[in-house]
């Protein structure tokens, strides 16, 4: 299952500056689980304990995985995850 996961700028350390990586897996979880064997400490940057982090939004397919079921969001061949950090600034 091949599903295309967006990554920002400040977690492309982790991808060798990929812009965009494959993951596999059937929910968000399971794909956050798939990066990590092949980036390792992404999914720390991503994921606080069974949460995802208070300042990282994701969203699959446009949707915001907050209403959608966090990282039991269910996820099929061809979906886009993106990972946004919250910005802040003034």
């Amino acid at each position: 299952m091949a599903i295309e996961v967006k990554v920002p700028t400040i977690l492309r350390t982790y991808t060798a500056g990929e812009k965009a990586v494959s993951g596999a897996g059937g929910t968000l979880g399971e794909v956050l689980d798939d990066l990590e064997t092949r980036h390792a400490g992404i999914k720390g940057r991503v994921v606080d304990g069974e949460d995802l982090r208070r300042f990282v939004n994701v969203y699959v397919n446009d949707e915001d995985v907050r209403f959608t079921g966090g990282l039991g969001t269910d996820v099929k061949d061809g979906d886009t995850v993106v990972i946004l950090p919250a910005v802040a600034g003034g």
